[in-house]
């Protein structure tokens, strides 16, 4: 399938930085990655601001109790690289040379909720990347991390719904890299 390319607005053209977080929107698809994401963007269709919380006014308690996520992730990748809007490749295990993983996610009948990208190590939450889905049956999004090399084991990016409920959780071991035949050398 081909989507048309259309650009995005002026002020996110090249990308919105935020608290060490790049926004970029592509129309008809709302993409966001985080670079080191500490805090969340909500990204939304063409022509609206990015926010960082949904609007209180909008919205009642019940009116929030009352949505729940009815769709699912069709795709959930873990990644070097994201090219035209799709991943690059699809890993389990990525060795500690790596510094940035992406986390792509293909999400389906999910229009209208908030999404988040948690991402998990040692028990405790590094970042967490909110999307607003547009109206659309499909919308592919994505967030990265930086990791330091020494943060080797089990990470785990869980797609949450706006009540905090799982939709998908993946994980990836990210291992220490295997020692050069130089290092070995010199090593006594």
């Amino acid at each position: 399938m081909s989507f048309p390319r259309m650009s995005a607005p002026p002020h996110l053209s090249t990308g919105q930085k935020h608290s060490n977080m790049t926004a970029v929107l592509f129309v008809g698809f709302v993409t966001v990655g985080s670079l080191l994401g500490a805090s969340s963007l909500l990204a939304a269709e063409a022509g609206t601001e990015l926010s960082p919380q949904p609007t209180a006014a909008t919205e009642t308690n019940s009116d929030t109790a009352a949505k729940q996520a009815t769709g699912r992730v069709a795709r959930a990748i873990f990644t070097t690289g994201i090219v035209d809007r799709e991943p690059v490749d699809n890993l389990a295990s990525i060795p500690n040379t790596v510094h940035q993983v992406y986390f792509f996610s293909d999400l389906r009948e999910l229009a209208g909720q908030i999404i988040t990208h948690r991402w998990e190590y040692q028990g405790q939450v590094k970042a967490e990347v909110k999307f607003k889905v547009g109206n659309g049956a499909r919308w592919r999004v994505y967030s990265s991390k930086n990791l330091l090399p020494e943060w080797t084991g089990k990470w785990t990016v869980t797609v949450a719904d706006e009540n905090g409920q799982a939709v998908q959780v993946s994980s990836f071991d990210y291992t220490a890299a295997a020692a050069t035949t130089e290092e070995m050398a010199n090593t006594p």
